[in-house]
């Protein structure tokens, strides 16, 4: 009698049956283990980092490691970048001159394809007073070329552990030629590259030596679409080398009186302005303004507008509170605060003076009260002197008449 005819299972039937039972077997011990992993969650919101990186920069294939995702915490989408040329005001040689070498090349190559002159640059340094629109440049850059923007921090390239350094510079290089078009902006350069000296530590010379070897490989692949900016107020403190391969470099200065007045045009692009404020002539309250603020850089004039900005804001409260306690009737509250007046820019200019210039008279200040001490201190020293020598001669004194009346 066969095994079908007397009941029993068949031999492909108990294979079968086996085959489940070690597959749902694998299945339980696969999810204990996960279950039991003490790095599961890590796990899980590196997955869920990755995620989020590659829908931020719009590259949902974008596959990188574990170095490439500490670098790509910094990395700015152009279209997240909400600074444009336009939107700067002044530098107009300086930002036509960034167009022809950093925009145009990236968004119409073919017209650089032919021959070696016209080859993008690889390299651009700005340099210039804090303040003057270095930063704002740069990221204008990106938007414009539409090219992501890897903003570079000392602090990130960084590590306690021996070789991470290195390997986190190789990830700003790699992670760039995976997000290509992008620019590597180096903000204070000179802290990160800085001229090399014979007491530097090994590992920060070992990462400049790294940075320079991986910046070479880029700059000799004409079709890597890479740019390294840096920015300093510090030029002579550049690494010699480093600045060899910055071969086009922009002064960005402080603005003069035009476009002072561009600036804060700009600036003022919206707001609630009193009538007149702005006008082709240069009798106008802002060409008055413009012409007030020498010295001042395009981050003063943005900070002397918000500050003036203010001035209808505390008007429109004090006129609140003479209302709720005494009844007084004059600035009408219902329409909200007063237009933006000249008024308002003079009071600060006369009560505020830019950051620069307010710690340069503080240095100057605390130099004198820290000169008129050590007057007082050296004249305290010198009566303690005086009177000490003056003891000395009194008792030199006292022995000698000792001494001659002993001899008597």
């Amino acid at each position: 009698m066969s095994r079908a005819q007397s009941g029993q299972p068949s031999v492909l039937q108990e294979l079968l049956l086996i085959g489940c039972s070690a597959l749902l077997s694998m299945i339980v011990l696969n999810f204990g283990l996960k279950r039991l992993d003490p790095n599961r969650q890590t796990s899980k919101a590196a997955i869920e980092r990755k995620k989020e990186l590659a829908s931020r920069l719009g590259r949902p294939n974008l596959d990188t490691n574990v170095y490439e995702d500490v670098i790509a915490a910094d990395v700015a989408n152009p279209d997240h970048i909400d600074v444009r040329f336009d939107s700067i005001g002044g530098l107009e040689d300086t930002k036509q001159s960034l167009y022809e070498l950093v925009i145009l090349p990236l968004m119409r190559p073919e017209l650089f394809a032919r021959g070696k002159l016209l080859q993008p640059a690889k390299g651009v340094l700005l340099y210039g007073p804090p303040g003057t629109g270095k930063t704002l440049l740069a990221k204008a850059l990106a938007k414009e070329s539409r090219a992501c923007f890897i903003n570079v921090r000392s602090s990130t390239l960084q590590s306690k552990w021996f070789g991470d350094a290195q390997k986190l510079v190789s990830a700003v290089f790699t992670l760039a030629w995976k997000l290509q078009p992008s620019i590597i902006f180096i903000d204070e350069i000179d802290s990160f590259l800085g001229t090399r000296k014979s007491g530097e530590h090994e590992a920060t010379s070992t990462m400049k030596t790294e940075f320079m070897t991986l910046w070479d490989g880029f700059n000799t692949d004409d079709n890597a679409q890479v740019m390294v900016l840096g920015a300093t107020n510090r030029p002579w403190d550049v690494d010699e080398a480093i600045l060899r391969r910055l071969p086009r470099a922009f002064e960005v200065g402080l603005p003069n009186t035009e476009q002072r007045a561009q600036v804060l045009a700009v600036t003022l692009k919206g707001e609630n302005l009193e009538a007149g404020f702005i006008s082709p002539s240069q009798d106008c309250p802002l060409w008055k303004i413009a012409a007030q603020t020498e010295g001042f850089s395009g981050s003063d004039l943005r900070d002397l507008c918000k500050q003036a900005a203010y001035g209808p804001v505390r008007d429109f409260l004090q006129a609140e509170r003479k209302q709720a306690q005494f009844g007084e009737f004059g600035q009408d509250t219902s329409v909200g605060p007063r237009a933006i007046a000249y008024s308002d820019f003079k009071e600060v200019l006369d009560t505020s003076p830019p950051s620069t210039e307010a710690a340069s008279l503080y240095q100057q200040t605390d130099f004198r009260r820290r000169a008129a001490r050590d007057v007082r201190n050296g004249d305290r020293v010198n009566n303690e002197m005086q009177e000490m020598l003056a003891q000395l001669m009194k008792a030199m004194a006292s022995q000698n008449n000792d001494e001659s009346d002993a001899l008597d």
